[in-house]
Order: C-alpha cells, then structure tokens, then sequence
C-alpha cells in the first residue's frame, strides 16, 4: 500500500516538475544576458574554437529557445545551468574571454553578468 501511494504522488508530481514556466522577469534577465554578450567585447570558446560575441549569442538564444519549448527552464540560473555552461553535444565547458583577460569558465561570467542586472537593471549592466 505504501508503495502504491509513494508511486501514485510521484506520478502527480512529474507534470509539475517537467513544466516550467519562465515568469516575465526571468524571460527579462535572460534576454537581457543574451544582450549583454552579444552586445560585449568578450569572445566565445566552444568545441575547441573561439567565436565572436554576436555568434555566441545566436548560439546561445537557439539553445535557450530550445529549452523554453521543452519548459525546462524556471530561472535566470536554469538558463546559465543548461544552455550556458557546456556543449551539449562534446561535454565541454564554454569558456568567456573579454579584451586581455583570462578566460573565465562562461558559467562565472553569466553568474557576475546576472549579478551586474539584478543590482542595476539598466540595459548596459551586464556588459563588460
């Protein structure tokens, strides 16, 4: 009996949990950080080649359309979490260069890029 109720909540809770829905503000500070690499001097490294900041962004927009359709994203961190942190085809992890510095895993720059709107949502806050 236990099994069966354990399992019976289990199955109402699996709608629930694959049918994220982005609330307006979290559609906002996704577009807003597309933008903002997009819009940034910062180049792209993924499957072992380095893109310019227009190319990242189209590429990242098509991965984050994707994950919208499927509702697999409820925030700001779930877009950086699976549509901006690796490939989904080799595994390897994106990377984020501006001007002369170091490369920066692009989780840790999407994460300082959401910090920058979340405490100054003007338009140019996550640039660099």
């Amino acid at each position: 009996m236990r099994k069966a109720l354990l399992l019976l909540t289990l199955m109402a809770l699996w709608p629930a949990a694959h049918s994220a829905e982005l609330s307006q503000s979290a559609l906002a500070e996704i577009d807003q950080l597309l933008g903002s690499l997009g819009g940034s001097n910062c180049r792209f490294y993924r499957n072992g080649k380095w893109y310019g900041p227009s190319d990242a962004q189209a590429h990242l927009t098509k991965k984050y359309e994707y994950l919208r359709k499927k509702k697999l994203l409820a925030s700001a961190e779930d877009f950086i979490t699976k549509a901006g942190t690796e490939s989904s085809r080799s595994g390897q992890p994106y990377k984020v260069q501006c001007g002369k510095e170091d490369a920066v895993p692009s989780a840790v720059w999407l994460q300082a890029a959401l910090r920058r709107l979340r405490s100054d949502p003007s338009p140019s806050a996550g640039t660099k």
